[in-house]
């Protein structure tokens, strides 16, 4: 008996940490008007991304490479988040279906999304950035995906102009020689 008594005040406490799991919420840093749904949507499409997996993080030295913006897998959402010391918090997202596969994953509304480190990074750091997953604010949208450049959005190669026509630089001669020629 008395040894359930000592077991019940933290059974109690991991209880309620699960309870907020799967939530969709604002990280504790994340401030400000919630992105434009429309505008999600067009700039996640523009890059082949499924705007409902679309999500961002924070922890504390830690900043966005905005290179590494892409998709994942089919149209998942991939980011990195890199601090001084070369350190990488990786972070992915994909369909429910590939929940429960990942070490620190957080399962959101309509995605699992999941952190690896890279360089060092603590599973203390992981897991306050995995707290901290949430949707992308206005703020933190223009930054994540910027505006498409409408010449690259049509489907079309990009017609340069500045090749020349034969020599090195032109097009390639794909012709097969005839043997005995």
């Amino acid at each position: 008996m008395i040894r359930a008594v000592r077991v019940l005040p933290t059974l109690l406490l991991a209880a309620a940490l699960l309870t907020g799991c799967g939530t969709e919420k604002a990280g504790p840093g994340a401030s400000g008007a919630p992105a434009d749904p429309a505008e999600l949507a067009s700039k996640a499409a523009a890059l082949g991304m499924d705007p409902k997996l679309v999500y961002v993080t924070e922890a504390p030295g830690f900043t966005l490479a905005q290179q590494s913006v892409g998709v994942q897998g089919d149209d998942g959402f991939s980011a990195a988040y890199a601090d001084r010391t070369g350190a990488v918090i990786h972070l992915y997202t994909d369909h429910l279906r590939y929940a429960g596969q990942h070490k620190y994953e957080v399962s959101e509304k309509d995605c699992v999304v999941w952190l690896e480190g890279e360089g060092g990074v603590s599973g203390a750091v992981l897991g306050k950035a995995l707290r901290a997953v949430h949707r992308p604010t206005a703020a933190e949208l223009d930054a994540l995906l910027p505006t498409p450049d409408p010449a690259f959005t049509d489907d079309q190669p990009v017609q340069r102009g500045d090749l020349p026509t034969n020599g090195d630089g032109g097009p390639p001669d794909n012709s097969v020689p005839t043997p005995g020629l």
